[in-house]
């Protein structure tokens, strides 16, 4: 399907273009963190000093940046100020070990790292192992007195000059995400200044429809493709104000800010959601003003979605997106949402199924998912066989596994790597999963094949309990009886395990990996 929107002009800078569209909103309110407000004005302004301290520092046109920072105005004003300077910011999630550092920054070859006050600890002893040298550390809020040679970022900025603007191109190298690596080292994923238009043009403008009165917060965290959107993309190419928030967004925590900041927008995923709906303190429809939630991460369980939306009284858009596609391609749409399905193609990006052979699959038939668009990634960072494998021409293979129905909708049955086959017929774990949860005594599900004695992949659930029910063998039985009596009798887990939490990613995708370990 064609795109509606002109291309951006080969000359072409994200971080000037926002800052252009927003001329005229010098006063208008852009951020609300934990500890203030700032207007467009302030923004922009923090973020040409930083990419005038990135100069000072001595950092040139296409060098690496690390940002390892919690969502707080010092973010977006770190990736636009690298962005401006036509530096790149490499974005890495606040939660990883020493060693996942110490890979990263030896990968991406970072010449300074802007760090939070509270990951500082971990990334110096990163910062120890590296193998080149590191130009300059600077740290965001550090609360006590910092060591010769690093630097408080807020003092900096304070004192420095404002950057001079790059002349880059839309298809140059803007900045890095890098993949979860739930197999194998994480991959070095290169976007460009061209990928963030598109990327807004295309879900921001389509799906969202944001407006410069909206409010919107985001669950998932800014150095995830879907947090940057989110919080940076969409909001400022709308004029719009995004509330940040530091701590770990608990049912709590998100409560708070639905009911004191009153986001219109509100950005989560299936298992806050899930938390959500089991919390007593889920706040009213009149404590909250929300027009629109989205999920993605992992899909959306029917009854949840429902229930979000019959409690709020507003659609809950369900869609799929990945690091390599920097955001969604793949969604349900306000006043036309079909829950338990991902919905359809946004417009702009092309989806296929291919089926074993490579064959497009015909309806009903379950398949892999390729899509094509043009917020799709330049590559892995040195890594031109993974490259290979997911960059196939125009197109990405996700490694995602769906079928879709008569209507055109989209239903999501599992990643490649999760398939199971059970008595020669293929099982999805999501499908199981789902069914489990609609059972009152379960919260969450995980499904994952383990080999029995004879060699042969059977289907093992680990289970969540709610707190009105207790782990018993007389629940597991009621448990395995009520898949068999939704499900084909192959697909029913043949063991269950109750777990107090399952383990997840920070963007709460869960980890079956370790599961299966």
């Amino acid at each position: 399907m064609e795109n509606q929107f002109a291309p951006p002009p080969s000359e072409f800078n994200f971080a000037r273009y926002v800052m252009e569209l927003n001329a005229s909103r010098t006063n208008k309110l852009a951020y609300i963190d934990d500890a203030g407000e700032y207007t467009y004005g302030e923004l922009f302004d923090r973020s040409r000093r930083f990419a005038g301290l990135m100069q000072s520092l001595g950092l040139h046109r296409e060098e690496r940046v690390m940002v390892c920072l919690t969502d707080t105005i010092d973010f977006p004003s770190a990736f636009l100020g690298c962005l401006y300077a036509g530096i790149v910011p490499v974005l890495v999630n606040t939660q990883l070990t020493t060693d996942d550092y110490a890979y990263m920054l030896a990968n991406c070859r970072a010449q300074a790292v802007v760090v939070s006050a509270s990951v500082l600890p971990t990334m110096t002893a990163a910062l120890s192992r590296c193998n080149h040298e590191v130009k300059q550390v600077l740290v965001s809020q550090p609360e006590k007195a910092l060591d010769e040679g690093i630097l408080n970022l807020q003092i900096s900025l304070d004192t420095s000059a404002l950057g001079i603007a790059a002349i880059t191109a839309a298809d140059e190298m803007a900045f890095w995400q890098y993949s979860s690596g739930s197999t194998g080292k994480p991959k070095g994923t290169v976007h460009t200044h061209g990928n963030l238009y598109w990327s807004d043009a295309l879900y921001g403008k389509n799906i969202l429809r944001l407006n410069e009165d909206d409010v919107v917060f985001s669950a998932a965290r800014l150095f995830f493709g879907y947090g940057l959107g989110n919080g940076i993309i969409f909001p400022l190419c709308a004029g719009a104000c995004a509330v940040l928030m530091s701590e770990r967004p608990t049912p709590q925590a998100v409560f708070k800010q639905l009911t004191q900041r009153r986001p219109t927008i509100f950005y989560g995923v299936p298992t806050l959601y899930v938390s959500m709906l089991n919390s007593p303190a889920l706040p009213a429809r009149s404590e909250v003003a929300l027009r629109l939630c989205t999920s993605a991460g992992e899909a959306l369980p029917r009854e949840v979605g429902e229930k979000l939306s019959e409690h709020f009284c507003c659609d809950i858009l369900d869609g799929i997106g990945s690091t390599e596609m920097l955001h969604i391609f793949l969604s349900n749409r306000n006043g036309d949402v079909q829950y338990g399905t991902t919905g359809k193609p946004v417009p702009g990006y092309e989806v296929e199924l291919h089926d074993e052979a490579g064959c497009v699959c015909e309806a009903g038939k379950i398949g892999e998912l390729y899509v094509k668009g043009p917020s799709s990634a330049l590559m892995y960072w040195n890594n031109r066989e993974k490259s290979q494998h997911t960059f196939i021409g125009e197109w990405l293979k996700s490694g995602d596994k769906f079928w879709r129905d008569d209507e055109g909708y989209f239903h999501y049955v599992g990643r490649s790597d999760d398939m199971l086959k059970v008595s020669g017929q293929y099982v999805s774990p999501f499908e199981v999963e789902t069914t489990l949860m609609r059972h009152p005594a379960v919260l969450e599900a995980a499904v994952v094949g383990k080999q029995d004695d004879n060699g042969l992949v059977k289907t093992k659930a680990f289970v969540v309990l709610t707190d009105d029910y207790t782990p018993n063998e007389e629940l597991v039985s009621e448990l395995k009886n009520f898949v068999k009596s939704k499900l084909a009798p192959h697909k029913y887990p043949r063991e269950i395990q109750f777990l107090p939490e399952l383990p997840k990613t920070a963007t709460g995708k869960i980890q079956r990996y370790k599961l299966r370990d």
